[in-house]
């Protein structure tokens, strides 16, 4: 199933999921959408998922798919962990000696999201930036100290992710949490409708030029180990955001271009760079790690 968070026009982030080219509305099942005190509609879906999931409407309040904005599926998670160096593909195009087994996760602002469709702004005139298409999975249930062989029981969907990165000596977490840096969606596909975790392929290209292809069998950490790692560092919420690392291809971004990432079993994600010129030069120097 495509869960969407997304606005209609009226400005108000709803939720619903996708069914014969229209969403059909779910704030009944939320409590609706005046609650600027509680978490946002898609983690309060996914909460009760469990519970609802059987029991879905097949009609009532719906709009087109093709009438609305969609916006991130999970909007306000209350972390994006990524893992760096997930592929050995791209551990050699580094030209590093290290990868996720040594350097574990870090984590990026989640105030970084963009949807799909939206803008990513390059911040300064001298540092190159770099495209980084991804697989993201969505935690369903708090978890913590959990297993590698229930780890998957906890990933509520999977969506696109794209971890755009400025190249430089900073700490990653810096490099990677510019607001617009971690465009998300189009939708979350449940676990169930996306199949196994360890097979989706993913395509990536960007201004038409074809850059990144692998499939999630080739990570070096898959989705069950990440999740269950990091639920010994930190406890996952629901709807937070692991972004599981990127292939080989990575490149510089100009502006406007447009980023294409599709993975097989989830969809096409598309953002374009900003067209407008960065504000100036890096007020950390540009020497490139």
């Amino acid at each position: 199933m495509r869960l969407v968070t997304y606005d209609d026009g009226s400005g108000i982030d709803k939720v619903g999921y996708v069914r014969d080219d229209r969403i059909v509305d779910l704030g009944e099942l939320v409590g609706g959408y005046e609650r600027p005190d509680a978490a946002g509609p898609m983690r309060r879906l996914l909460a009760r998922w469990e519970d609802v999931r059987e029991a879905l409407p097949a009609d009532g309040p719906s709009v087109a798919l093709a009438d609305v904005r969609l916006q991130a599926p999970v909007p306000d998670p209350t972390k994006v962990v990524a893992a760096p160096v997930n592929y050995r593909d791209h551990r050699t195009e580094m030209e590093l000696t290290v990868d996720v087994s040594d350097l574990a996760v870090f984590l990026k602002a989640p105030s970084s999201i963009i949807p799909h469709r939206g803008i990513v702004e390059l911040p300064y005139s001298d540092r190159r930036v770099d495209q980084e298409g991804e697989l993201a999975a969505v935690i369903g249930r708090r978890a913590r100290n959990v297993s590698e062989a229930e780890a998957l029981s906890y990933v509520a969907g999977y969506t696109g992710c794209l971890d755009i990165t400025m190249r430089g000596k900073e700490d990653r977490s810096t490099r990677k949490s510019f607001d617009t840096f971690t465009p998300l969606g189009p939708w979350l596909v449940t676990s169930d409708e996306a199949g196994p975790a360890d097979d989706i392929d993913l395509d990536c290209s960007v201004g038409g030029e074809h850059r990144q292809k692998t499939n999630t069998r080739n990570l070096i950490w898959g989705v069950a180990k990440l999740v269950s790692y990091i639920s010994t560092v930190m406890t996952l919420e629901v709807g937070d955001v692991i972004a599981t690392g990127t292939p080989a291809g990575v490149g510089p971004l100009s502006a406007g271009d447009e980023i294409v990432l599709t993975l097989s079993t989830i969809g096409t994600l598309s953002v374009t760079v900003a067209k407008d010129p960065a504000v100036g030069p890096s007020p950390t120097g540009t020497r490139q790690l």
